[in-house]
């Protein structure tokens, strides 16, 4: 009787064959493996860029695939891989886990149909899967994750013979020649050696393996020792570093169609630029991976060959700038918060997008679809844009990776009286290191209060100490807006069309005000026309007290001018020093209020 794989508590004996089951639990516990070694992958990587992400990425791939398989019953070997395949397209995330995701999908054409993994079908199948993972890289470099990968098929072909078809034996003679294939990389890149690390993509895939090979052994999925020997965040960020190439954004999504032509799709991006180009999936199904400066031109060229979804994009710079400040605690907020860019990157603030459809098609806020062209379709074309909160995984993956650098995070959150982004934001953060505060605002006021949890991380408080006084400044921070037109919240249906004829007719600007519980509510209206800025600026000086309104912020949604108008106004009203920032809002409140809305934003000093 051919021996199988199982879950017995003693040495498995020479094993000719797996089963879907047996397979299934073999990948479990190296997934597992690669989970529990995330935060040091984070801290390890600095190819092709060190934005201390690749751990967190392989992470989130391979959680796909345990989501996918881990319930899954009654398919063959060969069936069991291609869910493995598909889930690691639709869940990959940077570099490595697209590298992956065409390694495990080449695996699984190869193995297409088969019931039982015999030690001749895995050879071919690690085989395709090497080559098709070198073949979906663009400009596929020596010493990554595609050395290691080669060396181990290569490594476990030529041990089907003296193996004598033992899978075990013979996994575990090809796991030594990747290890050993692992230490070389260093010599292979020369940023690797100058920061004294192994690329961090190719130990993630031998954690993969030895998670996997634990399992060959005994039986038992085991938890890896933390790593010795790690390095410090702020040396490996600040590692020399020739070879990254152009792109600020690492940007990916999911493309789906009836035929999809890689080298088509590899044709028209070629003229984007950029650089770390990687093309997963099959005919039908691509996860397509970029480093550009232009997120949204990758989206919109996508667009021309199928259905683009899950679009992703991660500001590299900002990540590299927040391992090298070496923080104990970060801040994160979302895009509904507006401060300008400079005042981001001075508190040491990160986001994440809010999600912005227009005429069907998904894109990032403030990221790919600026709000000039936003406001162009709304005027122009009618489009009425919807936004929506980001998936949960979204906060997963950004907390999950920024705790590999921080010992804690405390996340600033739009509003949850407006908005499902808060909750999913709590959602991903249980068991997390992160303390999440419901700022009861939006736009100017959101991005005030995430300016201030980053004013006090700098002074090193705790997360505790930063929510706590947050809590206390929250009464205190307000946001208004007045609106120019109001039939984008009709069309929206955030205001009753009954309002829309009304505001007309009376020549009225309605104004916004938030409230203590987090809504916006209807505070008064204005004189409409020429003069509204000013006439806004007296409003405000008659309902914000002074000591309230010694941090001043002012929002436009593509109104420039009238918004350096108020901006001046408010400076003479309120006698501040200086002339607030003005910054242009984002589409969480642009898709609503329209274009000409100004908004204001007001919070008392820090200490």
């Amino acid at each position: 009787m051919t021996a199988t794989l199982s879950l017995a508590a003693e040495p498995l004996r020479a094993p000719r064959t797996a089963d879907a089951r047996s397979l299934k639990r073999a990948l479990l516990a190296g997934i597992g493996h690669v989970v529990a070694r995330r935060e040091y992958l984070d801290r390890i990587n600095v190819f092709p860029v060190p934005d201390g992400d690749t751990g967190s990425n392989l992470a989130s791939t391979l959680g796909a695939v345990r989501d996918a398989v881990t319930d899954l019953r009654g398919r063959g070997a060969g069936g069991l891989l291609q869910a493995v395949a598909h889930a690691a397209v639709d869940g990959a995330r940077g570099n490595s886990g697209a590298i992956l995701a065409q390694f495990l999908c080449g695996a699984s054409e190869a193995l297409q149909g088969s019931e039982r993994l015999s030690a001749g079908a895995l050879a071919a199948a690690l085989r395709e899967g090497a080559e098709q993972a070198r073949g979906a890289v663009a400009d596929p470099r020596e010493g990554t994750i595609l050395s290691v990968i080669g060396a181990f098929a290569r490594a476990f072909a030529q041990q089907i013979e003296p193996s004598r078809g033992d899978l075990r034996g013979a996994f575990e003679h090809a796991l030594v020649t990747a290890r050993e294939a692992l230490a070389d990389t260093p010599r292979q890149l020369p940023v690797l050696r100058r920061a004294g690390v192994v690329d961090a993509g190719a130990q993630g895939f031998v954690d993969l393996l030895d998670g996997i090979a634990g399992y060959l052994r005994d039986g038992r999925r085991t938890v890896p020792a933390a790593a010795a020997g790690t390095s410090t965040p702020a040396a490996l960020a600040t590692a020399a570093h020739d070879d990254t190439g152009p792109g600020r954004w690492c940007v990916e999504c999911l493309l789906s169609g009836a035929a999809l032509d890689r080298g088509a799709i590899r044709a028209a991006l070629a003229p984007l630029g950029g650089s770390c180009l990687v093309i997963a999936g099959d005919a039908r199904r691509l996860r397509v991976h970029l480093h550009l400066d232009a997120p949204s031109e990758l989206f919109e060229t996508l667009a021309r060959f199928g259905t683009v979804s899950a679009p992703k994009a991660d500001d590299m710079h900002a990540q590299r700038r927040a391992v090298q400040a070496g923080r104990r605690v970060a801040v994160i907020t979302d895009s509904a918060a507006d401060l300008p860019a400079a005042r981001l990157t001075a508190a040491g603030v990160a986001w994440v997008p809010v999600r912005v459809s227009v005429d069907g098609v998904d894109h990032l806020d403030k990221i790919g679809l600026g709000g000039p062209e936003l406001y162009r379709r709304m005027r122009d074309q009618g489009a009425v844009p919807r936004t929506s909160q980001p998936p949960a995984g979204d906060f997963s993956r950004r907390f999950r990776q920024t705790l590999s650098h921080h010992d804690e995070v405390v996340y600033v959150g739009l509003s949850a009286a407006l908005s499902g982004t808060f909750q999913a934001a709590q959602a991903a953060a249980r068991g997390l290191r992160v303390v999440s505060v419901d700022s009861r605002n939006v736009t100017c006021g959101l991005g005030l209060l995430a300016e201030a949890a980053g004013h006090w991380a700098e002074q090193e408080l705790d997360a505790a100490a930063i929510a706590a006084r947050l809590t206390v400044l929250l009464p205190r921070v307000r946001t208004f807006g007045v609106l120019r037109d109001l039939t984008y919240a009709v069309r929206g249906g955030r205001v009753p069309r009954a309002a829309l004829p009304l505001t007309r007719w009376l020549k009225l600007a309605p104004v916004l005000a938030s409230r203590a519980d987090g809504r916006l509510h209807l505070g008064g209206a204005l004189r409409a026309g020429d003069g509204l800025p000013l006439r806004f600026a007296a409003w405000l000086a008659r309902r914000v007290p002074r000591a309230d309104a010694a941090r001043v912020l002012v929002g436009h949604c593509d109104n420039p001018r009238e918004a350096a108008q108020l901006a001046t106004a408010l400076a003479a009203r309120f006698g501040l020093a200086a002339v607030p920032d003005v910054v242009e809002s984002g589409a969480a409140i642009g898709a609503h209020a329209g274009p000409g809305t100004l908004v204001v934003g007001f919070a008392p000093a820090l200490d």
